[in-house]
């Protein structure tokens, strides 16, 4: 394959991959993968207060995106805008979550195998009840 053949290959997949994938999507996954993260919570012997609050305000964001449907690249400024609308008095936790969605939509975007994992439910054990 000579490197213009290359290149118009690549080109055709990055256009297929960005106008189908959409941060709405990728975060209607992610709130499948937080009951996961709920799970192992739970479990813990010791006080997961913290935790929950920080998987609440993520699981607020994530639920933000998919009715708002931000286009992709306005995501990461719509979640600096809702990280600042979302907890003024506590902006630390909510910038946080903000930018744990915004390394997991950069993760999405790049790595075809975590998209299967989100797309198949982000199967878990530790999803499991007690």
């Amino acid at each position: 394959m000579n490197d213009a053949s290359r290149s118009t290959l690549t080109d055709s997949r990055l256009a297929t991959r960005d106008s189908a994938l959409r941060p709405a999507h990728i975060c209607a996954h992610l709130l499948s993968a937080i009951e996961a993260s709920d799970g192992r919570r739970r479990r813990r012997k010791r006080d997961t207060t913290p935790d929950a609050i920080g998987l609440a305000i993520k699981r607020r964001l994530l639920e933000e995106a998919v009715r708002d449907d931000p286009d992709p690249e306005e995501f990461e400024g719509w979640l600096l805008c809702q990280s600042e609308a979302e907890l003024s008095a506590a902006s630390g936790p909510a910038r946080a979550m903000a930018l744990e969605v915004w390394a997991d939509w950069q993760l999405a975007e790049r790595s075809d195998v975590f998209r299967q994992w989100l797309e198949q439910g982000a199967p878990s054990e530790d999803a499991a009840g007690p």
